[in-house]
């Protein structure tokens, strides 16, 4: 397949992207690659909502650029958090006009507080946020007829001078795999978007969907891009202990910045130890907080103590958290919830500049798994929906210039050879690869995961390299399918966070080694 622009990833990035290009230029080409069904994406799990300045009586610009600057612990771009943040209302706006509806009080925005934030400004639909931008975006993105929509493909790699008999210095593409015939497609195009959300499911307890495996970043990875910032893991603090169907199910923040409490296995509220603003200090140090209790206590989790949010606003404001809870036994407002702090939001990856774009030339990378400079080392709540508004309309903008250069021709683009190296076997080795997936978490949540010790990344390191030569051997020996698309590209971005995190000498933000503590 061949066209003007590929979108890797239907999330908020990509959707965002596609119609801000379809509005601006509906002659174009473009295809977007949906993982799963076009529902499914990280952002279907953002329950909080989006952090923007829209009450301007009380709020500003600069009290946001303010909090986020702290929360990112002295690693955050200046400039990209001022025009992120200054763009932002805009975006909203237009994100609205699209479809989105947002919670109001009187015809005005009801908005919500969460940690980091010296003002209320998070909009939100009830604690259902993502899924209906997810579903406003999706119905948007339909009425282009220019926008094509490939489901159930994952990305296997990004063609690159690598792969062409002429160099340019570009990306040309991608190869994909589709998952129910597992035959592998080539599609070349002008313009490569990475809107593949990060790696969530390198962890055992992540409130991502289990096809977060950061197949943009394995890809970008073996294509050379550069990387940074990939050990800024943020952990959400609180996540609900017992798996739903077999995913963990988030509490959003908003719980706690209704008035709800931490408190450990004798009752006791534990987080004043480790901060004034207590289960609205930042998510890394209430992270910490529980994870500290958690290992000097039997449970291996805290309790959340809602009994201070009435009844109704449960209903109202938390009704998926209340109905999900209710299913469990647990009856809210009397009792509390079990949390554990779960993997939630990668603040680094790919590394791009105020346009989206990659060192790699018509490469963008869009949303979770692009580093941008605004989320520095700690990721302030709710700021990671407003990056993609932004960026998405950046990066689209700076398409259509983009197209307008000297690229290569067409005749270049047929000379792109099909995928090679689909030899088939029935290894018995391939049945293992959930053993070895399931291997892989355990080792990043023991070793690289809250709580890190030097010892622990070199005892991780090797046990990732002894991974990383199984894979290679069993990929080269195998015909390529999904799920060993997903382990490779895991294990490589755990290989990464490994070694970048042994490259840091102090602990700042999401990241900890206890043998940095004086």
């Amino acid at each position: 397949m061949t066209v003007d622009v590929l979108v890797i990833g239907t999330g908020i990035s990509g959707l965002t992207y596609a119609i801000n290009l379809g509005e601006k230029n509906p002659k174009l080409s473009v295809l977007l690659i949906s993982k799963s069904d076009l529902n499914e994406s990280n952002t279907r799990y953002a329950q909080g909502g989006i952090a923007v300045v829209s009450n301007f009586n009380n709020d500003s610009f600069e009290k946001h650029i303010a909090d986020t600057l702290k929360a990112g612990a002295g690693s955050c771009n200046p400039e990209v958090v001022k025009f992120v943040i200054e763009e932002g209302h805009d975006r909203v706006q237009e994100l609205m006009k699209w479809g989105a509806q947002f919670d109001k009080t009187k015809e005005k925005l009801d908005l919500a507080q969460e940690a980091g934030h010296s003002e209320k400004r998070i909009v939100h639909y009830q604690d259902q946020t993502g899924q209906h931008i997810q579903e406003a975006l999706i119905a948007k993105i339909k009425t282009f007829p220019n926008i094509q929509l490939l489901e159930r493909h994952t990305l296997v790699d990004l063609i690159t001078d690598h792969h062409a008999k002429e160099k340019f210095n570009r990306c040309y593409g991608a190869y994909v795999i589709s998952q129910e015939e597992e035959k592998i497609i080539t599609i070349t195009s002008k313009i490569t978007i990475l809107s593949t959300g990060g790696a969530g499911s390198l962890y055992a307890h992540s409130t991502n969907p289990s096809i977060a495996t950061g197949d943009g970043l394995g890809a970008a990875y073996r294509a050379k891009v550069m990387m940074e910032g990939l050990p800024f893991v943020q952990f959400h603090p609180t996540a609900l202990h017992p798996k739903v169907n077999g995913n963990t199910f988030l509490i959003t923040e908003a719980v706690r910045g209704a008035g709800a409490k931490l408190l450990n296995s004798k009752g006791e509220r534990f987080m004043l130890n480790h901060d004034p603003r207590a289960e609205l200090a930042p998510r890394d140090i209430v992270a910490r907080g529980i994870q500290a209790e958690i290992e000097k206590q039997e449970e291996s989790y805290v309790w959340l103590d809602g009994a201070e949010i009435e009844l109704k606003q449960w209903k109202t404001h938390f009704p998926t958290i209340f109905t999900t809870c209710e299913k469990l036994g647990i009856h809210l407002p009397e009792n509390p919830i079990p949390v554990v702090p779960a993997a939630h939001y990668f603040c680094g990856g790919i590394k791009v500049d105020s346009n989206s774009e990659s060192k790699l030339k018509g490469l963008y990378a869009i949303g979770e798994c692009s580093a941008t400079g605004l989320h520095g080392a700690n990721r302030l709540a709710s700021n990671s929906l407003l990056e993609s508004l932004v960026f998405a309309q950046r990066a689209a903008s700076h398409t259509l210039e983009s197209l307008n250069e000297n690229l290569p021709d067409q005749a270049f683009y047929n000379t792109i050879p099909e995928w090679k190296g689909d030899a088939y076997s029935n290894s018995t080795e391939i049945k293992d690869l959930k053993n070895y997936r399931s291997e892989l978490q355990q080792i990043m949540t023991q070793y690289v995961g809250i709580f890190k010790t030097t010892k622990g990344l070199e005892i991780a390191e090797k046990r990732i390299d002894q991974l990383y030569r199984i894979l290679t051997k069993i990929y080269n020996s195998n015909k390529l399918t999904n799920g060993l698309c997903e382990l490779r590209n895991m294990v490589s971005i755990a290989y990464l966070i490994t070694k970048q995190s042994q490259e840091r000498t102090q602990n700042q933000g999401v990241f900890y080694n206890h043998d940095y503590v004086k």
